[in-house]
């Protein structure tokens, strides 16, 4: 089991255009992306435009995506486009040592 002792939060709002949802992070232990919107959320990673039709993972409304989810850390930036424009935001939070 991982141990983190520090949480840093930031706010994306959504957007119908491909933005930054998380910068591409050394030393973090893991993170939270949440979906506080009534779209879904497409995320993508890497510096690529993210899509509805090009994605790594989607996520519903009022919903998130943990890292890590098993074995398997992803610390690379990560692109994000809502299916709708809208007042919501990604909430996101990576924990560190």
């Amino acid at each position: 089991m991982a141990v983190f002792q520090n949480a840093v939060k930031t706010n994306v709002a959504q957007s119908a255009t491909s933005v930054t949802v998380k910068a591409a992070t050394v030393g973090v232990g893991g993170y939270i992306i949440f979906n506080d919107s009534a779209a879904d959320l497409y995320l993508a990673a890497g510096t690529d435009a993210a899509s509805l039709t090009n994605y790594t993972w989607k996520v519903p409304a009022q919903d998130f995506l943990q890292e890590p989810a098993g074995d398997f850390l992803y610390i690379g930036p990560i692109t994000g486009i809502w299916s709708a424009a809208g007042a919501g935001a990604a909430r996101v939070t990576t924990f560190s040592v």
